[in-house]
């Protein structure tokens, strides 16, 4: 569990949010049985039984601990993030045409490309209807995040517009796509908890800020490490022509000697043989590689920075050393 990697804690915190984090997890897997239909239920909770970090509901939970985690509805705010989330998969892997996460078959491959969408769509209306039993602002929240979400998407397909900085372009999918969805599950936490307004916009900020660092760390994961590290085949958003970026970055570094590295991106599958094989050993040393990791390190800082001014909560500690957590993943 993501929790227990975080480091220890005070026993009393520790146990109540696993209490927490164990509700969640019976609560979401039991939306999905609520579909009348078995076939449904399979479908949609098809990648929910895979298990996964559970990070959104964790940063619910820990979002809550700033109010009163034991309110009604904080569980189910987390459940709420949670759903989000995993239908944005089900919609991510149809456009990526991916064929596994995790290690098992997608729902777009088992089922087809229209059966995962509408599966998809079927966990985005579960959500919304959990969320209208949220206080007002969480509500609204999750209205603004599903909005954000498919923004981002559409914005990735569309590519950036003539004359955009690609790389500008790049943050703002990755605030629309990922960042917004784990500020969401902080903000809609900390509010049913009865946070204060001050202690909300704190804690969305800081997801805003961890969102980006987190997909920086995924786009260096992509190029760097092992499928049996992140549950999918090492350059595999190399492969489909993710505009990551590193390669972004190196797309548009001037330095001679990583002319290769720029050639090989450019010329992608039709430079022939195992080319995609060659790009990643080049990754490993670029300049490219070294910058995507300092704006990494940068959004870190300025997420830290964030919590700064919250209480001195176990949860402002965990949420300290989940920083730390992503910066390790890369190391």
């Amino acid at each position: 569990m993501l929790l227990s990697r975080l480091g220890p804690n005070r026993p009393d915190f520790e146990a109540r949010l696993s209490e927490a984090l164990a509700a969640a997890e019976r609560r979401l897997r039991a939306c999905s049985r609520d579909a009348s239909d078995p076939r449904v239920a399979e479908l949609t909770g098809h990648l929910t039984a895979t298990g996964g970090k559970r990070l959104r509901t964790l940063l619910a939970l820990l979002a809550a601990e700033f109010g009163d985690p034991s309110r009604e509805g904080v569980v189910q705010a987390a459940v709420v993030a949670e759903l989000v989330h995993v239908a944005s998969l089900y919609h991510d892997d149809v456009v990526d045409r991916a064929a596994t996460r995790h290690g098992v078959s997608t729902a777009n491959v088992l089922w087809g490309n229209r059966m995962a969408v509408l599966g998809g769509d079927w966990l985005l209306a579960r959500a919304a209807r959990l969320a209208a039993d949220l206080v007002p602002r969480a509500l609204g929240l999750n209205a603004d995040t599903a909005n954000r979400l498919i923004a981002g998407q559409l914005r990735e397909l569309a590519g950036p517009a003539p004359g955009e900085d690609p790389v500008e372009h790049y943050f703002q999918v990755t605030a629309g796509k990922t960042a917004a969805l784990l500020a969401m599950s902080l903000g809609v936490g900390a509010l049913q908890a009865g946070a204060p307004d001050a202690v909300v916009d704190v804690l969305i900020e800081y997801g805003e800020q961890l969102g980006i660092a987190f997909q920086i760390a995924d786009d260096l994961l992509d190029l760097a490490s092992p499928e049996a590290f992140t549950g999918k085949e090492r350059g595999k958003d190399l492969l489909a022509g993710v505009p990551s970026l590193p390669v972004l970055l190196a797309r548009e570094d001037t330095d001679p000697r990583d002319a290769e590295l720029r050639e090989l991106i450019e010329a992608g599958s039709a430079a022939g043989g195992d080319w995609h094989l060659r790009v990643l050993e080049l990754f490993s040393a670029s300049r490219a590689t070294a910058r995507a990791e300092a704006i990494m390190h940068q959004r870190l800082a300025r997420a830290k920075e964030a919590l700064e001014s919250l209480p001195p909560l176990p949860a402002r500690r965990t949420l300290d050393a989940l920083c730390d957590f992503v910066a390790f993943r890369t190391g």
